[in-house]
């Protein structure tokens, strides 16, 4: 008899991470941290009434991909262009220091001995927390009235170039993890190969699309070429490069995202599917896979070290350069402190070290507890360091 189970916890997941979601955004946190909450609660930490299944890892894996498909539409190459030399040297050193300290301090605790998996292993979760998501920060500077500010401007670009420059280590990291089988040099290869198709595919489905903009932009055929395009960028990636799939999403969405009528109703669209279903299946199930019963003493200890230095390593690194730069000890401080939270580009690079291999699951809990913990931390610093400034 077929098993109609799936939509029993579809329908859990649904309504348990929504619920939690409004409860978060009630303290001014992101509803991202109740579906994360929600997933706990319902996995093997809370109540273990839902258990990973095919279903849903195949589920949150398409979400995953429209996540970062989003995110690259949401690129704006303008600012990027605008970002400057501050914004460049600010990501650039908050990226270079969480992959060597946030790295570091996992090989301590988890690693016996330098070879070469162990060595990406230590990299790939530096990489975790390389990456910078501004979300609540953008969010608590509008409550503020200081978004439109020098140290707005000066995280939004800075948190555009850190997600590039991120996904672009996570690729090279990603398929370095095949490359136990095979000669690192083999795989380089492949991934400068893998750049190279993008650039000539991006530019050929970008003339398309332009072409398109003018008759069809707002059409929902567009839609459909765009969700395509995008599936069919993961798959090549991940099949025939040995990238990850969420980095050939990432760049479709690349392609499309100044094509301005087509962009907005493509991200229009594809949110609402992301909101409707895939995100919270998403989220929850890195909750589901979090289980924190697990941890020990060692790893409580590492969840503290690892927030500390990746809390530092954003204020000194991202900070340190804006002051390098010719801000004000104050300016700096807000750059550094408005590019601490990790959010949902480090979740999602740490649910794909998960089915890498990459990440254990053991190893897996202390990283989202250590994720969130930035999260929460960030707005509090940032009212303190923010509180009077003025320009």
């Amino acid at each position: 008899m077929e098993s109609y189970s799936f939509l029993l916890v579809l329908a859990l997941i649904l309504f348990s991470t929504k619920i939690c979601g409004l409860m978060t955004e009630r303290i001014n946190l992101p509803q991202v941290l109740g579906a994360l909450a929600a997933g706990v609660i319902l996995g093997p930490s809370g109540f273990g009434i839902i258990q990973e299944t095919d279903f849903l890892m195949t589920a949150s894996e398409i979400g995953v991909i429209m996540l970062m498909f989003s995110a690259g539409l949401g690129t704006d190459i303008k600012e990027l262009k605008k970002a400057g030399g501050v914004s460049l040297f600010a990501a650039s050193l908050g990226v270079i220091l969480p992959i060597l300290l946030c790295g570091g301090l996992y090989y301590f605790f988890y690693e016996d001995g330098m070879n070469y998996m162990n060595m990406i292993r230590t990299i790939f979760v530096g990489v975790v927390f390389s990456a910078t998501s501004v979300s609540i920060t953008v969010e608590t500077l509008i409550e503020m009235g200081k978004i439109k500010t020098k140290v707005g401007t000066t995280i939004i670009g800075a948190a555009i170039i850190d997600d590039v420059i991120g996904i672009i280590v996570l690729s090279v990291i990603s398929g370095l993890s095949e490359g136990g089988s095979g000669h690192p040099l083999v795989v380089l290869a492949k991934i400068g190969g893998f750049f190279i198709f993008v650039a000539i595919v991006g530019m050929i489905v970008h003339y398309a699309f332009k072409m398109l903009n003018k008759h069809h932009g707002k059409s929902k055929r567009v839609v459909v070429w765009s969700l395509a395009f995008c599936f069919l960028m993961s798959y090549i990636a991940e099949k025939y490069f040995g990238v990850a799939d969420i980095t050939g999403a990432y760049f479709a969405g690349l392609t499309l995202c100044n094509i301005t009528k087509t962009r907005e109703f493509v991200t229009d669209k594809i949110s609402v599917a992301s909101f409707l279903f895939f995100s919270p299946v998403f989220f929850a199930s890195i909750g589901i896979n979090t289980n924190v019963t697990g941890l020990n003493k060692s790893d409580l200890i590492f969840v503290l070290l690892v927030f500390i230095i990746a809390t530092a390593t954003k204020v000194i690194g991202c900070g340190g350069a804006a002051k390098l730069c010719k801000m004000t000890t104050q300016q700096a401080l807000g750059v550094g402190v408005g590019m601490v939270s990790r959010g949902e580009v480090a979740l999602m690079v740490a649910q794909k070290g998960l089915s890498l291999h990459m990440v254990s699951q053991e190893v897996f809990p202390a990283l989202i507890l250590a994720i969130v913990a930035t999260v929460f931390i960030t707005p509090i610093l940032l009212n303190i360091v923010m509180k009077n400034y003025v320009e």
